[in-house]
């Protein structure tokens, strides 16, 4: 073994992990090492080494000297002997990406706390993991175990760098509960404080997991796979593993012992779990070309990011009707809601689907005010552009194909042996095998869903397998969509997105074109008088409901600290809002397994 990590907690207090790696057969003209600067699955430049706190070298028992290269590297002076290298890393990320500890949890991504060698990243990689002190933790990980105690901790191994940082670490002492779903052994973590069902958890994970496993063909890619939950006051994530995943969610969503329906928050939950677990096979092995491998040290562009999370996004929520874990309508919600989100974005006009892709890296994780006018979500409507394929497969082969067929050939082609040859798939290849597979000409609705901003044909190809589609204005704020019995298709808009500010009403998005923005003003800006009357968020909407389309309206407002007024002119609400239903009677084949 040339390459060892002892990792170990420091100081909880502090939340600081202490991780020694040594190097058995150091570069003889002076090491380099280096700490990711991105983690699969989340493209944005993260910059985990703006956590190293400290940093020093050591062999046989000498100070070795270090020289920092750039933001994320350095170089060890030349030596002949075992190199160890020691850091301290400061871990105070609760999100599923990065590393934390404190006296109730640790958890870690090896993207935040592995230094990789440079020139030996393909080499076999032991790590040492300690247990605190006087703290009664377990350990849960799909690390290859070496040699563990009773709660899990002690040596692991993983074949190479890019297997080690794919295998996050939880140790608290957390509640879990186990289970099978096509003979593999599974187990749902969670940490925090909660009350959940974890026998209804479990039944309800194995219908995912057991219909996903089946859906791209037994045997499953892993041995194991472990579901790495934190529960708290107020969150939301999960970032995809070969075969783990790590999860935040809101500990009143988890179900409860007295509970028989799927509570809105449980439902999301669920939907989180099916998107991650789907990712073990679409996107971890059937990866794009540019991330085999993962350049962990820079930016690595695709166009694919639509396949990839877009046709993950579809998957979730299907794979839950499919399974019968909620009903046609339910799901039928849920893509309400969905194309609702697209709806009422204007960047779905300016921003196509592989430049969303592209730009994730500059624009979707790095949004601001002006998003909802500039961008599009890979991840949303990339969902609805599956659908529109999965769709139009099925209507030209008269329902002998369908995008599971396609998914199923990309595995076949470029998942199954990816642990042996790692080759991605580029733009070009998916779309062939989608041709190939269904025996279709797809040619002009890749062009059009994906390389222009032209609205995807879905009203009426929803229409054609029995789906009725309902275009109306929003009832309230909380409105997200859905079928409305009593639709409204006339109402006045300010034009932007607002939120509680003392004195006022805080603009926190203006929409192109509509009437804030046509007025002049700007999101940040804090609203507090309409017509001379007090504006508060309570009253906003009752100002809006009894004002005329058309109507001028003097608003007064701050923009930092300078008073200004506005005169806005009513404009009625956009038809952006959806619902969904089944004609009577007729079956959807598509929500069918």
């Amino acid at each position: 073994m040339t390459i060892h990590y002892k990792i170990s907690p420091y100081d909880s207090a502090a939340h600081l992990f202490l991780i020694d790696l040594t190097i058995s057969s150091p570069n003889p003209d002076g090491q380099l090492v280096y700490l990711p600067t991105w983690i699969p699955g989340s493209y944005l430049i993260r910059e985990f080494a703006k956590n190293i706190v400290s940093i020093e070298a050591m062999s046989q028992g000498e100070p070795v000297a270090l020289r920092k290269m750039d933001k994320a590297s350095w170089q060890a002076a030349a030596v002949s002997a075992p190199l160890t290298i020691s850091c301290i890393v400061y871990a105070n990320d609760l999100s599923v990406r990065g590393a934390y500890l404190d006296s109730e949890r640790g958890f870690f991504n090896g993207t935040s706390v592995f230094l990789a060698v440079k020139g030996q990243e393909q080499d076999t990689c032991s790590v040492e993991i300690i247990a605190p002190a006087q703290i009664k933790w377990r350990l849960a990980t799909t690390l290859g175990a070496v040699q563990v105690d009773d709660s899990a901790f002690g040596l692991y191994q993983a074949k190479n760098y890019d297997e080690l940082i794919d295998h996050p670490v939880e140790m608290a002492d957390f509640a879990e509960v186990a289970f099978q779903a096509c003979g593999v052994p599974h187990r749902l973590v969670i940490s925090g404080r909660h009350q959940a069902d974890l026998s209804r958890l479990a039944r309800d994970l194995q219908r995912i997991c057991e219909y996903q496993i089946q859906f791209f063909g037994t045997p499953a890619p892993f041995k194991e796979y472990v579901f790495l939950t934190l529960a708290v006051g107020d969150g939301y994530g999960g970032l995809e593993h070969r075969s783990s995943t790590a999860l935040i969610c809101k500990r009143n969503d988890l179900p409860l012992a007295h509970e028989t329906e799927i509570k809105p928050g449980y439902l999301q939950f669920l939907g989180l779990c099916s998107h991650e677990y789907f990712h073990s096979w679409n996107v971890k092995r059937i990866k794009p070309a540019a991330y085999a491998p993962y350049d962990l040290q820079q930016e690595s562009y695709s166009r694919l990011l639509w396949a990839f999370e877009g046709i993950t996004s579809y998957y979730d929520d299907l794979t839950l009707v499919r399974t019968g874990l909620i009903t046609q309508q339910t799901y039928l919600d849920l893509l309400s809601q969905s194309i609702t989100n697209v709806e009422r974005g204007q960047g779905r006009l300016v921003q196509n689907l592989e430049d969303a892709s592209f730009d994730a890296w500059v624009k979707y994780y790095r949004q601001d005010e002006n998003s909802p006018n500039a961008l599009v979500s890979y991840y949303t409507k990339g969902a609805l552009f599956a659908l529109c394929l999965d769709l139009t497969i099925r209507q030209k082969t008269l329902g002998a194909k369908s995008l599971d067929d396609v998914m199923r050939a990309l595995w076949q082609r470029f998942g199954v042996c990816f642990e042996q040859n790692e080759q991605g798939v580029t733009e070009e290849e998916w779309e062939c095998v989608a041709q190939q597979t269904t025996g279709v000409d797809l040619s002009s609705l890749f062009n059009l869903g994906l390389r222009t901003t032209t609205e995807l044909p879905l009203r009426e190809l929803l229409a054609d397998v029995g789906v009725e589609w309902q275009q109306r204005v929003a009832v309230s704020s909380a409105d997200k969509g859905g079928w409305q019995e009593a639709p409204k298709h006339n109402a006045p808009s300010l034009g932007g997105k607002t939120a509680a500010e003392t004195g006022g009403v805080k603009l926190t998005q203006v929409f192109t074109d509509g009437a804030a923005q046509l007025a002049g003003l700007s999101a940040g800006d804090v609203l507090f008088a309409w017509n001379g009357l007090r504006l508060t968020i309570a009253n906003l909407e009752q100002f809006l409901s009894s004002a005329q389309l058309g109507e001028k309206v003097r608003i007064h407002a701050f923009r930092r600290d300078e008073l200004m007024v506005f005169d806005l002119s009513v404009q009625a609400a956009l038809l952006d809002t959806v619902g969904l239903k089944v004609v009577f009677g007729l079956d959807v084949g598509f929500l069918n397994a």
